[in-house]
């Protein structure tokens, strides 16, 4: 078990203590880098929240269970926070393993308000236990597929692997393009190899390859081999998952990992409390903070503040998001009811489509906002 409570003067075994179950991906298969930019803007926060005073004087203390991006080790983490005391659930980046999360805390009676994870289909029945703060996959990937469709791309192919996600990613990019005459190739990654995709590429005249994959295999390799296609010159590599926002991507890939454009989830300006925040989150992480760090602060933030206004006691809390409105570092933070989103979510978080400049891959150009 990891626990969090660093303020001094405090123990993390107080009986008085406020507990929340954080889950995030530390080891693979799980994405370990969103999984630390995630753990360290929970950490922030809660620090912040503690050394304020904690929640009417009382510590919050973080419970971290590992989920490695694995559904049923999420849900058995859940059941044991819940034997633990926790009063809400808060965190995960995959979406597959947040929403195995979010069933079972549902079916607890657990609060769960999910930092990063953007499969629509979050919960398969209404609830009002859960809420999200990161945009649905169908409201940002069509912001990113307009984008495609401005650029002039209308033959898409996407090199895509096996997953829920994936796939309702592709069916959005279907659906937005049908209507202008564009059309998606599915490439399956679990019987093409990076030369194979490349060679579908030239036989489709595909403009644009996008990347539904995961990183650093075979994502890193896909690249590689587009860019070194001589035929291949003219074709778009996107990734609109947001592998190249981490800074593997531009250590793996150098110059090949620029130019390829993704989504993100930021203002073009931070705020004062942004401004903040985003100087405190790069001293903890000795680099950039991502954009899944300025999540996993928002989602303390939030919580905090309906702590403080509804106790600990988990139906009070469940029946409360109606009424958060909290100032984070990307904007107001309120939540609604959204067609086809069975949870209630922040509508919108501002979305972004970025690349990495190919002159100076360490800085991001922004290409569209939504």
């Amino acid at each position: 078990m990891i626990t969090h409570m660093r303020s001094p003067g405090w123990s993390e075994r107080d009986p008085s203590a406020v507990r929340i179950g954080v889950l995030v991906p530390l080891s693979p298969p799980g994405w370990v880098e969103a999984g630390r930019h995630l753990l360290a803007g929970l950490e922030l926060a809660a620090d912040e929240v503690n050394d304020g005073g904690g929640i009417a004087g009382r510590p919050l203390v973080l419970l971290v269970r590992d989920t490695a991006a694995d559904p049923r080790r999420a849900a058995a983490a859940v059941d044991e926070l819940a034997r633990l005391g926790v009063t809400t659930l808060a965190g995960e980046y995959h979406s597959v393993v947040a929403r195995s999360a979010a069933a079972r805390a549902d079916a607890l009676g657990l609060p769960f308000l999910c930092s990063s994870a953007v499969l629509d289909a979050l919960i398969y029945r209404p609830t009002d236990r859960v809420a999200r703060l990161c945009p649905a996959q169908s409201h940002s990937w069509r912001i990113y597929t307009d984008f495609l469709l401005d650029a002039g791309h209308r033959r898409i192919a996407v090199a895509a692997q096996s997953s829920v996600y994936w796939a309702a990613g592709t069916r959005i990019l279907r659906d937005r393009l049908a209507p202008h005459g564009g059309s998606v190739t599915e490439l399956d990654m679990s019987v093409l190899d990076p030369t194979a995709v490349c060679e579908e590429l030239v036989r489709r005249r595909a403009t644009a390859l996008l990347l539904l994959t995961g990183h650093p295999e075979p994502a890193v390799s896909l690249v590689r081999a587009v860019r070194r296609g001589q035929r291949l010159a003219d074709v778009l590599v996107g990734a609109p998952a947001g592998q190249p926002e981490l800074p593997s991507w531009a250590a793996l890939l150098g110059g090949d990992g620029a130019g390829v454009p993704f989504l993100r989830y930021l203002p073009e300006h931070l705020g004062a409390l942004g401004t903040r925040v985003e100087a405190n989150l790069r001293e903890r992480l000795d680099e950039a903070p991502s954009f899944v760090a300025f999540e996993g602060y928002d989602t303390i933030t939030v919580l905090a503040e309906v702590l403080r206004a509804q106790g600990t006691d988990r139906a009070r809390i469940g029946t409360s998001w109606p009424r958060v409105a909290v100032e984070g570092t990307r904007g107001e933070i309120r939540f609604s009811r959204t067609p086809g989103v069975g949870v209630w979510q922040w509508a919108w978080p501002p979305v972004q489509v970025v690349d990495r400049d190919p002159a100076e891959p360490e800085r991001f150009r922004v290409l569209r906002s939504g």
